[in-house]
């Protein structure tokens, strides 16, 4: 029995999340006494994974599979976890695995959890701790079926190297059957952002809202992110008016943010909005009202006008990475 991660890639590399969740389960492995397997698709070198402790990986090159589709790639998981006779499968938070998961729960006729926030409380019996009511609270899942399918939620356990890593990983041609009723939906287009840090794969989020009065003014919040190494984000009515692209709204309608830090600029802070974010670490917000419902939730506000303080912040963090490169 070997517990089975699917470890996310695109355009061939790995993301952030995959080494988390190998991280994660290479410890749940070491209390249960197993292995960690790792199925790819369509990924290119998968030897780093080894240094997060994935003892074999399953690679699956298929053409067919080179547009996402939940359906195909979760009978994919499925696949690989009734060959591996896995009895228990982990997937990330992202938006591709949260369509995964329940799919290949269903698949497996296994229990699920998702938002799962750490290890296992007890594997006898199988109880998790969970984020519950947009991220207000937490709860204690017991799992009873024989398999067993987790949702890590994403930046709540850490990506840690294994120490007692092998230097290289199996790997294994893993060839599924995929029929064509996998692909009952179909990819008509696919924006991609290039040459910019992800939301996904970010550990800094700068944020802006209405406050910021016109997309001719997102040029400083750019900068500001260009400085952090931040990836930009943007509010759902930014989103709607046609100011930033739609794929940077976040929020509980848009993507959800686990970031170590979220900056808020000129964001009121609607609870749709905060849903999604508050499982970030940290939370700073800069607005003019000193009313607005983000400050309740911050962990640092500044009251004040954006277009005074993110210039000078800019200048701050430039004259900082210059002293200390």
């Amino acid at each position: 029995m070997s517990i089975l991660i699917y470890a996310e890639s695109t355009e061939g590399k790995f993301k952030k999340v995959a080494f988390e969740l190998a991280s994660y389960a290479k410890k749940v492995a070491q209390s249960l006494g197993t292995t960690v397997t790792a199925v790819t698709v369509n990924t290119g070198d998968v030897s780093e994974l080894s240094k997060y402790g994935v003892d074999k990986v399953l690679k699956v090159n298929n053409d067919k599979l080179s547009s996402f589709s939940a359906k195909a790639y979760a009978d994919v998981i499925k696949q690989a976890a009734q060959k591996e006779n896995a009895k228990l499968v982990l997937l990330s938070s992202t938006t591709d695995s949260i369509y995964l998961s329940s799919l290949v729960a269903v698949a497996l006729e296994a229990g699920f959890a998702s938002n799962v926030v750490g290890l296992p409380i007890s594997t006898s019996p199988f109880q998790v701790k969970r984020n519950a009511f947009s991220n207000k609270a937490f709860n204690i899942t017991e799992i009873t079926t024989n398999i067993k399918v987790l949702g890590l939620a994403k930046n709540s356990y850490g990506i840690f190297e294994s120490k007692d890593a092998i230097n290289h990983v199996s790997t294994e041609d893993f060839s599924p059957t995929i029929g064509e009723n996998d692909f009952g939906v179909k990819v008509v287009a696919v924006e991609k952002v290039t040459g910019k840090v992800t939301i996904a794969d970010a550990d800094i989020v700068v944020s802006a809202g209405r406050g910021l009065k016109g997309p001719e003014n997102w040029a400083m919040i750019e900068e500001l992110a260009g400085v952090l190494g931040a990836a930009t984000a943007c509010s759902k009515p930014v989103s709607d008016l046609g100011w930033r692209p739609h794929g940077e709204h976040v929020g509980q309608t848009g993507k959800p943010v686990a970031t170590n830090l979220y900056i808020a600029i000129g964001i009121s802070g609607a609870i749709q909005h905060i849903a999604g974010i508050n499982s970030s670490k940290v939370k700073v917000v800069i607005n003019t009202d000193p009313e607005a419902p983000f400050f309740k939730v911050a962990d640092y506000g500044v009251v004040g006008d954006a277009f005074d303080i993110v210039p000078k912040l800019i200048e701050k963090f430039k004259t900082f990475k210059a002293q200390n490169s």
